[in-house]
């Protein structure tokens, strides 16, 4: 048994250390995480940039990595206290963007403005309690290279999204996409498809 399931299995240790780590009832680290921690633990390839403004909500115990010539722009949120978020290379996290691990993202995607891709689902299923004290669960969300996804657009937990798809802005992704697809709506539906036979953008009759 590693070092981090025998913390797991003891809960007055793993709580002490988990407020070493960060303040009660907040999901970022302490400062002295941030500088003096993370940057051991983490991966930020060769011109990587994380904007100023961006909510690094990152700690040691999960993976954070981010690929060559990648962006996250200013006022994103992501955070990894949950599971592992990897970023492929010569990606673009938009603007207000939301990544809740565990997260995948390949190479050369787009997320426009203010998307949340969160693999992270509440517990409620207990009625005599708040939903706040059951717990979470979390199921690996996977966006395939190539793919551009719209602004305002959510992807909720277990999907997983093929190569060069776009997602159009505010869909509301709740299922599998297959690759070379356009989806869209709420919930987001396949509208178009690239057919290799005739090497054109197919619009799916209803």
């Amino acid at each position: 048994m590693n070092i981090k399931d025998k913390i797991k299995q003891n809960k007055k240790l793993k709580k002490i250390i988990l407020w070493m780590l960060m303040p009660n009832g907040q999901a970022r680290p302490r400062l002295w995480v941030s500088w003096f921690v993370n940057p051991f633990f983490h991966k930020k390839g060769k011109g990587a940039r994380i904007c100023r403004r961006t909510r690094m909500d990152v700690l040691p115990f999960n993976r954070f990595s981010i690929g060559k010539k990648s962006t996250i722009e200013d006022f994103c949120t992501i955070n990894n206290g949950v599971g592992v978020i990897n970023i492929g290379n010569n990606t673009r996290i938009g603007i207000g963007s939301v990544l809740i691990g565990p997260v995948n993202i390949g190479d050369d995607v787009r997320l426009a403005q203010n998307v949340v891709v969160t693999a992270l689902n509440h517990n409620y299923e207990d009625v005599t309690k708040p939903i706040s004290e059951q717990g979470v669960n979390t199921e690996q969300i996977y966006i395939g290279d190539e793919t551009w996804i719209g602004a305002n657009a959510v992807i909720l937990p277990g999907v997983f999204i093929g190569k060069h798809c776009v997602i159009a802005a505010g869909s509301i992704v709740t299922k599998n996409v297959p690759s070379n697809s356009i989806v869209a709506g709420n919930p987001a539906r396949i509208i178009k498809q690239y057919n290799k036979s005739t090497e054109k953008w197919e619009r799916l009759t209803k």
